[in-house]
């Protein structure tokens, strides 16, 4: 029927590896905000990573975040997993989760991002992921609270009203 919610799908243990090659286990954030971000090192939205770092830093306690490295967008993220470290690391000092690089829009986009961007799929909304840095945030329950464009800030009260005080 049109107009009846539907009931949200918690997050699967969607496999995907961590930027060293280990796979990424799911059960390690359990009770916590998940805020999936996909990234990009040569972007605009690049000194974004800063403000990532410090409310990782600021919440790790209620929050991971989780960089998930892309190259669809104006080609922005060419290196390997070693580059996209060392920049990562030596540039904004980046210790939250960082993924491999994967696709995040088309039909060869990773499972996460399906699960992310369909409402078939995540229970609550569709999206489009329009440009790098655009966020995500999952509930302690593993289920997709919402979508933010690249241009919201990672500190913005829209995000952090659900992990603060």
């Amino acid at each position: 029927m049109n107009g009846t919610p539907s009931t949200p799908h918690p997050l699967p243990n969607i496999e995907i590896k961590k930027l060293d090659g280990n796979p990424l286990v799911w059960d390690a954030f359990d009770g916590k905000y998940l805020l999936i971000v996909n990234v990009a090192s040569n972007c605009g939205f690049t000194p974004q990573y800063k403000k990532l770092q410090s409310l990782y830093e600021q919440h790790q306690d209620k929050l991971e975040i989780i960089g998930v490295p892309c190259n669809q967008f104006g080609a922005q993220e060419p290196g390997s997993a070693e580059d996209i470290q060392s920049f990562c690391s030596l540039n904004y000092g980046v210790s939250f989760t960082m993924t491999e690089k994967v696709k995040v829009k088309g039909p060869q986009s990773h499972p996460l991002y399906k699960w992310l961007t369909s409402k078939e799929e995540n229970g609550t909304k569709s999206s489009t992921v329009k440009w790098n840095f655009q966020k995500y945030l999952i509930s302690p329950e593993r289920v997709l609270i919402d979508s933010y464009l690249s241009t919201t800030d990672p500190t913005s009260s829209k995000i952090t009203k659900y992990f603060e005080g």
